[in-house]
């Protein structure tokens, strides 16, 4: 595929341009990343090395660690770098690369996040059925799926893009290589990757929200009509709670970013809200994410309080270590 821009490289303007604020943002951000990979590094590894985690919630929850030590992988060296240097250009090959990586990360933890979701309604809501259903096969027949629907979902706004004439200017109102502050710099018109990003995106991210959305939902449904005990129901919704916060979080900074209109005013706005998702949220998962995994374990033993089938099918995943 052969390009034709003009542009070899584009030039970050980045948070900002004060160079005192740049020194605490540096700082801050070293940090936040310092603490994504190792936390999600350490998750990795005590998975990895305890037999006793090779279980479908641990397999699913070391893809989102990995995904999220990659993702933030992505954006943050190059932001840190510039922060030291004050000069923040990238090459235009490289600039591509940056992008279709960000948002095959991106997509797949969408995807892996209702992969997520599905697993703790079947593990809740269908204890006796859980092992059947999630299979080491299944499992990583969706780690599979999630990953590969991430990659190809990228490489077509990679293409696409590369497809696009860049004459000048090339200052991007931004951290690294998103599509939006891309395409804005294009000479050529863009109306095909607007609506690609609008349209497939857009699918893609409210389909995998409202997926995750209603399992959380049937668990909720399910725990509210079936647990009789009030103190099981109100650990399990507080266990719900929380979880349903952080993809809120991801869900809903990433849509705002991608689906609304941008303009000039709203730009530096994206740009924080995409902070959110692509740097903050990487460094908390490995802390909200293993706190609460005794919790989703009491969940399920909760859940078998709703009668002798139900309960039975619970306590039996209880000794096979096969919880949510």
């Amino acid at each position: 595929m052969e390009n034709q821009t003009e542009v070899s490289e584009f030039i970050f303007l980045g948070l900002t341009n004060v160079r005192s604020l740049q020194c605490y943002l540096f700082t801050l951000f070293l940090l936040l990343y310092m603490a994504s990979i190792l936390g999600n590094g350490a998750t990795v590894a005590v998975i990895l090395a305890e037999p006793r985690l090779h279980t479908p919630m641990y397999f699913f929850l070391g893809n989102l660690s990995s995904l999220d030590i990659f993702y933030s992988t992505v954006t943050v060296p190059k932001m840190l770098a510039g922060f030291l240097s004050g000069h923040q250009t990238i090459s235009f090959t490289s600039c591509l690369s940056q992008l279709h990586f960000f948002h095959f990360l991106g997509s797949s933890e969408a995807m892996l996040l209702a992969v997520m979701a599905y697993d703790r309604y079947v593990a809740i809501c269908n204890p006796l059925r859980y092992t059947q259903v999630m299979s080491p096969q299944a499992c990583l027949l969706l780690a599979g799926v999630t990953w590969a629907t991430g990659f190809l979902h990228a490489l077509m706004h990679t293409v696409m893009t590369s497809l696009l004439h860049f004459c000048g200017p090339n200052r991007i109102l931004h951290f690294f290589c998103d599509i939006k502050p891309l395409l804005s710099l294009a000479c050529s018109s863009t109306r095909l990757n607007l609506s690609l990003l609008h349209n497939v995106t857009g699918i893609i991210g409210v389909s995998l929200f409202i997926i995750t959305l209603l399992s959380y939902l049937y668990i909720i449904t399910f725990l509210f009509l079936k647990v009789q005990s009030r103190e099981s129901r109100r650990k399990a919704f507080s266990t719900c709670t929380s979880h349903l916060t952080v993809i809120a979080l991801y869900y809903g900074t990433a849509i705002f970013a991608y689906l609304r209109p941008s303009s000039g005013s709203s730009r530096s706005k994206e740009m924080i809200i995409t902070l959110l998702y692509s740097v903050i949220t990487p460094a908390l998962n490995p802390l909200i994410y293993t706190l609460r995994n005794s919790e989703w374990s009491r969940v399920e033993q909760f859940a078998g309080t709703a009668g002798g089938e139900e309960r039975s099918g619970a306590e039996w995943l209880v000794q096979q270590s096969c919880l949510w």
